[in-house]
Order: structure tokens, then sequence, then C-alpha cells
């Protein structure tokens, strides 16, 4: 349950209601997804963060799909059920397959273990890495 009361669709009015139309444009759905109807109970908030997200995921050197695998990654690591299914959602439009994603998540999963071994050993950083 969120913390505060979501902004429903028929709800929406001025700035919410502008982004709301938007959001359902941009990404070609029907429905305001439960993140940005909880954000709007801040209307900067739910700006920004819009704003923030469309010049972050807009066309550029990455692909979408790379983009939301990205996404997907830093979802997992951080523990975000929501995000997780969310650009889950987003990258198999875009054509991830279950190959893929299994893939993406054992790179994940490798990282995050070596990760956490270089920062309990406490191993210091190779100079050929650092350009010296």
């Amino acid at each position: 349950m969120p913390t505060v009361a979501m902004i429903e669709d028929a709800d929406a009015t001025g700035l919410v209601r502008e982004i709301y139309d938007d959001i359902k444009t941009s990404r070609g759905i029907d429905f305001i997804p439960n993140f940005w109807k909880t954000i709007a109970s801040h209307p900067p908030t739910l700006a920004r963060t819009w704003r923030s997200l469309k010049e972050v995921m807009a066309p550029g050197r990455l692909d979408p799909l790379t983009k939301e695998l990205i996404a997907i990654a830093v979802s997992a690591t951080n523990g975000c059920e929501y995000c997780l299914w969310s650009h889950t959602a987003a990258a198999r439009k875009q054509g991830m397959d279950d190959e893929t994603l299994g893939e993406l998540l054992a790179v994940v999963g490798m990282f995050n273990e070596t990760n956490r071994l270089v920062e309990g050993y406490q191993v210091e950083v190779d100079d050929v890495y650092r350009g010296d």
C-alpha cells in the first residue's frame, strides 16, 4: 500500500493530466502505471521524474532494448520488484526473450558476487586499469 493516495487517471487535472496524457502517448499504453499515480501526489516530482526518464530513455548511442536491460539489471540489484516487473515487460516489448533475461540475470548475479568480493577484500585497482 502506498504511503500517499494515488492520483487516478480519472481524477487527474492540470499538470498531472498533461503528464498522464504524455505517458500514455509516449509509451503506447492505455493506463497510468501505479508508480506514476503514486508520485503524482507531488506534481513537481512527477514532472521532474517523467522529464528525466524521457530524456534518459530517448534514442541515443544505446538502443531502447539495451536501456531496458540496464534498467532490469539495476532493479534486480536494488531489489525493486515493481521496477523489475515493469522494465521486464518493457524489454519484452522490445524483443527480449526468456533466454536473454536468463543470461542478463546471470551476468547481474555474477558481478554482484565479484563486487562484494572486491569490496570485502578491499582489492586495490590495478594501475593498468587506471591508465597510470
